[in-house]
């Protein structure tokens, strides 16, 4: 399984960082990145959350 971030459709809104700030990050232009693959469960609950649908857990 892989966590994955779809940067066309990320609007930058933070909200899995601030659930995940273990798994996420904000990059240099204000998207989230993925910067562990650890954690599936909590990346799970930031996708449901996701208001774009930008996270994918595989």
């Amino acid at each position: 399984m892989a966590i994955k971030v779809d940067q066309t459709k990320c609007i930058g809104c933070g909200m899995c960082v601030g659930l995940c700030p273990d798994t996420f990050k904000l990059n240099s232009v204000g998207r989230s990145e993925v910067i562990s693959q650890d954690n599936k469960d909590c990346a799970s609950q930031a996708a449901q959350n996701c208001p774009v649908l930008a996270i994918s857990v595989e």
